[in-house]
């Protein structure tokens, strides 16, 4: 009987460490979407800046003249500040971010 008890109680307290890690996995997967939530939406406004700010780097380091891909990317921060600025609501909302 003793054998028996001892079985049950390891069984139970196996149950609750199970329980614990598996809240632990949840709030580490909940944690991690916020996350990349957050990188797409920077990205969304961002993209174009950084893909031409690396474009002039580029072109720069390979000798040539990155001017064009410079002030794309300053035309593309502007618009994205701009953008991160404009209060959207149902009544002036296009859906459209980028342009």
């Amino acid at each position: 009987m003793q054998v028996v008890n001892r079985l049950k109680s390891a069984v139970e307290r196996g149950k609750k460490r199970a329980k614990q890690r598996g809240q632990g996995m949840t709030e580490y997967i909940i944690i991690v979407a916020l996350i990349a939530v957050a990188a797409i939406a920077v990205y969304t406004y961002f993209g174009n800046t950084v893909r031409n700010q690396t474009a002039a780097i580029a072109n720069e380091i390979a000798g040539n003249d990155g001017t064009t891909a410079r002030s794309n990317a300053s035309t593309a921060a502007n618009t994205a500040a701009t953008e991160a600025n404009t209060k959207r609501n149902l009544e002036n909302y296009t859906g459209n971010v980028t342009k």
